[in-house]
């Protein structure tokens, strides 16, 4: 199916059960423990062998030995993978770092050998005794130290107008640097893989967002035909972008597997997700605002800087600055310099959620010099086209919309005036309130599914969409129920196998729009056929309720329709041009009570408000969790989430799952989140958007400027720590 004109009425807009808040159709498997998650797949074939990684001790230099005589002597031991064996596995699609083969060491630990054992504890005993003999080379690990050189990459640096001489003749400017710090994914369920081999064919149970890259990927690793590779992974414990891509534990078992004859399964140990997977890389911002005295901008720089490996990737932090706020004179770029750290690549929210940390804070800056509310700024700098290409206008864009409603529902200040800090005191706590806006672009891309009905009336979807843990079984069952006029329990919903049509893929906020409208153009053709399989003329309006084809004051139940065998129906959803014709984007208002300790400097949130524009919501309930849950992983971002660096050896020395998971145990007392009323036709016959990095995207610049609000002392420097305040506190009385 071919989405090349704005949806007009279709059978989604009944919204009988799409739109609705829905349980997860999964939830029961997850809450009895018998959702399938990679590692924990005893059942698919048997005789399955234990792997342990060895890292690599060094982050950068080459291995010139490698001693396994007591590894392979030690109880258990099947077979030992060293990378001295074997070639530097090809690299595919958006990986940096080599994931395994030869001397050359890029990271801290980089796959250097896998020893595969009965168990995992022989496994990993003998892999302690792996004797690895280096020739270090000295290595860049200082963003700060390489950011002044580092150079502009290509294509990112967007001018419009004359951004000098405006910021020269503004009469309010704002000219200041930011900071975010390296972060980690950290999801709950670790990188995991078992491959089998069976002749020259291998399966692949794994961990993994997209299932065609990582089918793909992994075939030119493995040097073998794509169809002699099957990637299956029903069931994430979270991804967060680092499971976008192929990782080591996939490549590992699978060549693994090949050498010994037998499955193998691994799980990367924990550290691993932090130095030999990939992470959010930190970034330097330069921004500078000018501004009339009514508050409208004339003038916007922003600048970032961050590091990578070589060939490595941008932060894309400027993202949002492109489209966000009116101003005739712009300029925006990244720079990326060469660093030794582990590969930095997506994560949640790339580009939008560390640049909105900085922007709009920034933006908070310029109302208090302004002397205006921070919320009447973000207002009178609306625009409803592309800043820069103004001859495209926005699908939809209720920003204004969300920060009314905001500061209604918050009890935000409608005072003109901007909201003086250090001025509410509440025994020992000094209280203040922030905001942001939130924004995040909408993405396209192709999805397919295949729909089966049976003669029992049940229909089926198979597509190798992922689930997350963001509810996509729950949608998707809504979206094939409404379709075909079934209820909710007669829909089976299979996800992951590489088998299955290809769809879009779990990532960046794109998965659950164009997932659906995949499965919406396979049940296009699944009612076609079921049509006139019943005796319905092509021309007929007909209609799928109840259980029953009808048209013409004549009905005929789905079931019938299939009695002479299995209907199957196979599309995809291709886009034309409209995302060119009309910038597409999600929009949310930000609103943060914060409390801090006028003794200690402790942070507390007391209430956090999220109101978000984002197409037509699947399922309430579910993508209120998702918000909900990026909302706290904005709080981890804002307050402690930091990767520490050492800078003497290249590696972040606080690998551990226990500094993440802090906000996700904070007592945060009140959370909301509110969905604006919107469709947007423009988008899909789903007529929806986005919505879960949305929840993200604002949330650490609105309790920066709460901080601030309580504090009077402005910190630019992510996390917002103890000590970067702590000294500039107000006297105590």
């Amino acid at each position: 199916m071919k989405f090349d004109t704005p949806a007009g009425t279709n059978p989604i807009d009944q919204m009988k059960l799409v739109g609705k808040a829905t349980n997860r159709i999964d939830g029961p498997l997850k809450t009895t423990g018998m959702a399938p998650y990679a590692y924990e797949r005893h059942d698919v074939v048997e005789g399955q062998l234990y792997g342990y990684v060895v890292g690599s001790a060094i982050a950068k230099g080459r291995i010139t030995s490698m001693d396994l005589g007591e590894a392979k002597a030690a109880p258990g031991v099947i077979g030992i993978l060293s990378t001295l064996d074997h070639e530097p596995v090809p690299l595919m699609g958006f990986n940096t770092a080599n994931l395994f083969g030869g001397r050359e060491v890029q990271h801290y630990h980089q796959a250097i050998a896998l020893v595969v054992a009965e168990t995992f504890e022989q496994a990993r005993a003998a892999a302690s005794l792996v004797r690895v003999r280096y020739d270090r080379a000295p290595g860049q690990f200082d963003l700060a130290a390489i950011a002044p050189s580092a150079p502009a990459k290509e294509d990112s640096t967007v001018r419009h107008g004359d951004f000098d001489t405006a910021y020269a003749a503004a009469p309010v400017t704002v000219d200041a640097t930011y900071t975010t710090p390296d972060e980690s994914h950290a999801m709950m369920e670790c990188h995991s893989s078992i491959a089998n081999w069976e002749g020259d064919k291998v399966t692949v149970w794994t961990s993994n967002q997209m299932i065609q890259w990582n089918k793909r990927s992994l075939a030119a690793a493995l040097k073998i035909p794509a169809e002699n590779v099957r990637v299956d992974s029903p069931f994430l414990g979270g991804g967060f972008g680092s499971k976008l891509f192929l990782r080591s534990d996939a490549v590992l078992a699978a060549l693994a597997a090949r050498q010994v004859g037998r499955p193998v399964k691994l799980m990367l140990p924990r550290p691993f997700v932090f130095n030999n997977t990939t992470h959010r890389p930190a970034t330097i911002q330069h921004i500078k605002l000018g501004a009339q005295n009514d508050g409208r901008l004339t003038a916007i720089s922003h600048v970032s800087v961050n590091g990578n490996l070589p060939n490595g990737d941008i932060e894309t932090a400027t993202a949002q600055t492109e489209l966000l706020y009116a101003g005739e004179n712009r300029f925006t770029q990244v720079r990326l310099g060469v660093l030794n750290l582990p590969e930095g690549n997506a994560m949640r929210a790339p580009g939008e959620a560390p640049g909105l940390m900085a922007l709009e804070i920034a933006m908070d800056e310029l109302a208090e010099k302004l002397n205006m509310n921070p919320v009447d700024l973000r207002i009178v700098n609306d625009t409803q086209v592309d800043p820069v290409n103004t001859d495209r206008p926005y699908s939809q864009r209720q920003m204004i919309e969300c920060l009314k409603r905001g500061a209604a529902e918050f009890g935000w200040s409608d005072e003109k005036a901007y909201p003086r800090p250090g001025q509410r005191r509440e025994g020992e706590w000094l209280v203040g309130t922030g905001m942001a806006v939130g924004f995040r672009n909408h993405l396209l891309m192709k999805s397919a599914a295949r729909v089966r009905l049976s003669p029992d009336g049940r229909v089926t979807v198979e597509t190798d969409m992922t689930d997350i843990g963001t509810g996509t079984y729950t949608i998707i069952a809504q979206t094939a129920a409404e379709m075909m006029g079934v209820p909710l329990d007669h829909v089976s919903v299979n996800l992951g196998d590489s088998d299955f049509p290809v769809s879009a893929g779990s990532g960046g906020q794109w998965g659950a729009a164009n997932s659906t409208a995949g499965v919406y153009a396979a049940c296009v053709k699944l009612r076609e056929q079921a049509a006139a399989a019943a005796g319905f003329n092509a021309a007929d309006d007909v209609d799928f309720a109840d259980g029953q084809i009808r048209a013409g004051g004549r009905s005929v139940s789905l079931a019938s329709a299939a009695s002479a065998g299995e209907l199957v129906a196979e599309d995809a959803i291709e886009y034309g041009d409209l995302n060119k014709q009309f910038q597409q984007s999600t929009f949310a208002g930000h609103f943060v009570e914060m409390a801090v300790n006028a003794y200690t400097g402790e942070p507390r949130i007391r209430r956090m408000l999220a109101v978000c524009a984002a197409g037509r919501i699947l399922n309430p309930k579910s993508a209120r969790s998702q918000v909900i849950g990026a909302m706290t992983m904005g709080a981890g971002a804002a307050l402690m989430e930091e990767m520490a660096v050492d800078k003497r050896f290249g590696f972040f020395v606080n690998h551990d799952l226990a500094g993440y998971e802090v906000p996700v145990h904070a007592d945060i007392p009140h959370q909301q989140v509110i969905f604006l009323e919107e469709a947007d036709e423009t988008t899909s016959p789903m007529k929806a958007k986005g919505v879960g990095e949305l929840g993200l995207c604002g949330v650490g610049a609105a309790i920066a400027n709460a901080i601030y609000n309580a504090t009077g002392v402005r910190v630019r420097d992510y996390p917002i720590t103890l000590e970067k305040h702590l000294a500039g506190l107000p006297a105590i009385a």
